[in-house]
């Protein structure tokens, strides 16, 4: 594995800085060199960064349309001076410069061969420019107001959603699980997993795997991030339920840059952040750090009927009160080293610590089966966690002769560690207030570490306007270990350690290669890929020597469960109007948590374990597409099927004689309820989703999104059957309302956002989940110069309604039960944008004999 990993990085390298970057020259190797300089025409100064490209044009189009036979981009130095070498001869070119805050400028130019100035070699022609002079863009014409074009709070494409952070001003100070809940076809549930159209997606980190839950990502440091429901052969088959792709800010603008926020709310909630950015001529240096505190009660009640043979034996009601705290605190840098024009090595830095507090009181009221109390439990739950994680990665990214012909190449090393203990107590009371049954003390501690390894290597070229081609390699191990000690404790202090103590160590390993080729036939668009992944996971519980896990495929005629192939059709209907058909199979393997056999007993009444037989299971989903873009705005409708087979999923049943003796001395009721994961025969969903964003009245933007889903789950364990069918469907409304009124300095730029979301019920293999609303409300006034501050007032649920709630009914039990993790929360957030475009850090300071002034030297 680690001679696979050093060889590829080493020929990634070599590869890279090897290639010839320029096209093969024409048959007279003649080639041009062209040279200019850009300025600011008011001030007539130099302007450094300033962006410019060079492309060759076809001869006589009106339109200077580009052929992509030769594209090369540069930046001005500080003295706003660029050169181009070694460019292929051709009669036209192309020169577009870019500046931010500025007008752009396009211009033509010819060449002649006998007409240049020519050096002595006789076949390099060089041309030197006149200045380049641009304007600033006007942003007040008398009464009218120009505003700069903005992102869209959500950009559709007929395969994939991308959302814009910055414009999410609800999730403004929270962490990634308040910017998931505000995106269409995601949903959160109060333990911050997500699902997108009820499914499990694999969530990566600037496209890579992640150690770091969704609660210890900052919103602040999130750009944007994209939502693919049916990923094509280049992403991980991992992604049963699509793959969502957080992808973290980092500003390339020239100079010095930075951003700075501090917040704070009700209840207990305090953040602060800020990124910095400095570009300074090879040199891109970022960095930003994160603090994000919060806490609240969060409830949880439990009503249960136990059954024998139908008829019922004994009632248990619970409720829970749990005071909870959480503290993040987060540091990324990262260096971008520009080689030249075209290659780039990146090297990033991650650092994420976190402490959590837990002081959960528990009620307990135990009935006979006339609905009479019979005795009533009080347990105390006083609980503390730590970890520390870090993250590294080195990567190129290298373009070849022409922007669509390119190399990224990437080695990405994650560690972590962890800690936590608790201590419960549980007792149990007659009517009388006299006891009823001895106290029982349980103790536990726990650590862990992890290490994660990815390489990846990615290449694509777009060889013209309809053919493509992509390919890659990808290895990925993970090496997790952890020790896990639950101690009994006498009225004397003297500590027995019990069954539930659980030392195991595991390792992951997935080999993967794919190939995807895209080309025309006959006006429609065509993409067919390939990925290979060898998987295998590797258990072991210490203290009992017993191993679990898994390899796929197993042999050798399994080769199919290796095999992840990926079909995508489009059809362009009009300029606007397109659709497409869309099929994938994925795989979705067991996590760690699901195969092990540790028993959580955090609940007494609600146990959970991993089943050590689970195997993955393997997903065939089809999509057919339809994207209309009309004026200010556009609709994606969809239409898909999903097959999964050996779907994972929950159990939950009575628990076993054999295991309440194990755990009798850990408080444990005999009418616990044991939850625990199987391979059901087969979930089938079929279902709908359509997505509207319309933009009315130059201020306000609208996006709808409503799903309808029929889903059908085929399961039998142990000869009861456990098939479940029925219909769901759920809808998600985002408003975002901006009044531009220069005449007013107090609404001028003041900003709100409404997100609003309902999920009707659905089945699960033995009952149901429960329906849920929310809605959370946000507003933000940008005021100072160029709006570089801004307050913002948000309120997270503001109807206090998030929360998650399940039925299960089978012949041993009925439980209708809720909990709510997250609280309703008040925060308000100051920002400011501050920084100098102007700044150089490589700037030598002037001495006397050099007078001061030397802004028009050229060089």
């Amino acid at each position: 594995m680690k001679l696979f990993l050093s060889f590829a990085f080493t020929f990634i390298i070599s590869f890279a800085f090897a290639q010839e970057t320029l096209p093969k020259k024409n048959s007279e190797n003649t080639v041009i060199n062209i040279k200019g300089k850009i300025i600011d025409q008011a001030t007539q100064k130099a302007m450094f960064g300033a962006v410019v490209q060079f492309l060759s044009v076809t001869p006589a189009s009106p339109d200077y349309l580009t052929d992509n036979s030769f594209s090369r981009t540069v930046l001005t130095d500080k003295n706003g001076n660029f050169e181009i070498n070694n460019v292929p001869f051709a009669e036209q070119y192309n020169i577009n410069v870019t500046v931010i805050g500025y007008t752009s400028y396009t211009k033509t130019i010819s060449f002649d061969k006998q007409g240049e100035e020519e050096t002595a070699r006789k076949n390099i022609i060089t041309k030197a420019l006149e200045p380049i002079a641009l304007t600033q863009e006007t942003k007040n014409l008398g009464t009218v107001v120009v505003t700069a074009a903005a992102k869209p709070t959500m950009q559709l494409d007929i395969d994939k959603k991308v959302f814009n952070v910055d414009k999410n001003i609800t999730a403004q100070g929270g962490t990634a699980v308040d910017v998931m809940k505000n995106i269409p076809s995601v949903s959160v549930d109060v333990n911050g997993n997500v699902q997108v159209r009820n499914s499990s997606p694999q969530i990566l980190l600037d496209g890579r795997p992640t150690i770091l839950t969704l609660d210890q990502i900052p919103a602040d440091d999130i750009d944007k991030i994209e939502v693919v429901t049916n990923p094509s052969a280049k992403y991980d088959a991992s992604n049963a339920g699509g793959v969502i792709n957080i992808v973290l800010k980092k500003n390339k603008r020239v100079g010095f840059n930075a951003l700075a926020s501090i917040g704070a709310g009700s209840p207990d909630v305090l953040n602060g952040n800020i990124n910095l950015n400095l570009r300074q001529k090879k040199f891109n240096f970022f960095a930003s750090g994160s603090y994000n505190y919060s806490g609240g009660t969060a409830k949880e009640e439990t009503y249960r009927i136990n059954k024998s043979n139908g008829i019922i034996t004994d009632y248990f009601n619970q409720t829970s009160e749990n005071n909870r705290s959480r503290k993040f605190m987060s540091g990324r840098v990262g260096l971008d080293y520009f080689v030249d024009d075209k290659t780039t090595l990146t090297f990033t830095q991650n650092f994420t610590q976190g402490r959590f507090g837990n002081n959960e009181q528990q009620n307990q009221q135990y009935l006979d089966s006339l609905y009479k109390l019979s005795y009533t439990g009080l347990r105390y739950s006083d609980g503390t966690g730590s970890f520390n994680r870090s993250s590294s990665r080195l990567s190129l990214d290298k373009i070849f002769d022409k922007p669509d012909n390119k190399l990224s190449a990437d080695i990405t090393y994650n560690r972590g560690t962890r800690s936590n203990e608790s201590v419960i107590l549980n007792d149990y009371y007659n009517l009388d207030g006299t006891v009823y049954a001895p106290q029982t003390r349980v103790r536990n501690t726990g650590s862990g570490e992890d290490h994660q390894l990815t390489a990846q290597i990615d290449y694509s070229n777009k060889i013209n306007d309809d053919k493509r081609i992509e390919a890659g390699l990808r290895s990925y191990y993970r090496n997790t270990s952890t020790n896990f000690g639950t101690f009994s404790v006498d009225e004397t202090n003297v500590e027995t350690k019990l069954p539930l103590s659980n030392d195991y160590k595991y390792s992951e390993t997935v080999n993967a290669g794919y190939i995807n080729y895209a080309n025309k036939w006959k006006g429609i668009q065509y993409q067919v890929g390939l990925r290979m992944e060898f998987s295998k996971l590797d258990g072991e519980l210490i203290d009992s020597a017993f191993h679990f896990g898994y390899k796929y495929p197993e042999k050798l005629s399994n080769i199919y469960d290796a095999m992840f192939p990926s079909v995508f059709i489009t059809k362009e209907l009009t300029e606007n109007q397109s659709i497409q058909f869309n099929y994938s199979k994925r795989v979705r393997r067991p996590r760690f948590w699901e195969v092990n056999p540790f028993v959580d007993i955090n609940d007494p009444l609600n146990i959970s374990l991993g089943n050590p037989a689970l195997r993955p299971e393997f997903t065939n989903s089809f999509e057919f597409n339809y994207f209309n873009q009309f004026k200010n705005g556009n609709f994606l409708g969809v239409i898909y099927f999903k097959n999964n087979v050996g779907d994972i999923t929950d159990y939950s049943d009575t628990i076993s004689t054999k295991l309440y003796q194990q755990l009798i001395n850990a408080g444990v009721s005999p009418n616990a309820i044991v939850n625990t994961y199987i391979n059901a025969g087969y979930t089938n969903r079929v279902g709908s989703e359509f997505t509207l964003q319309k933009k009315f009245f130059k201020n306000l933007d609208l996006t709808y999104n409503i799903n309808f889903q029929y889903r059908k789950t085929h399961a039998v364990v142990n000869g009861l059957d456990l098939s479940n069918q029925g219909f769901n469907w759920d809808t998600k409304f985002i408003g975002n309302y901006k009044i531009v009124s220069p005449s007013s300095k107090f609404f001028n730029n003041l900003n709100f956002q409404l997100v609003s979301e309902y999920e009707s019920p659905h089945v699960i293999p033995q009952g149901k989940e429960k329906g849920q609303f929310v809605t959370d409300f946000a507003m933000r006034k940008e005021f100072l110069k160029n709006n570089k501050a801004a307050l913002s007032f948000s309120i997270n649920d503001v109807f206090n309604t998030r929360r998650y709630g399940t039925i299960y009914d089978t012949e041993d039990f009925y439980q209708d039960s809720y909990s709510r993790w997250s609280v309703r929360t008040f925060r308000v957030t100051f920002s400011y944008k501050f920084g100098d475009a102007d700044f150089n850090f490589f700037k030598k300071k002037n001495n006397s004999n050099n007078g001061g002034d030397n802004e028009g030297d050229n060089g």
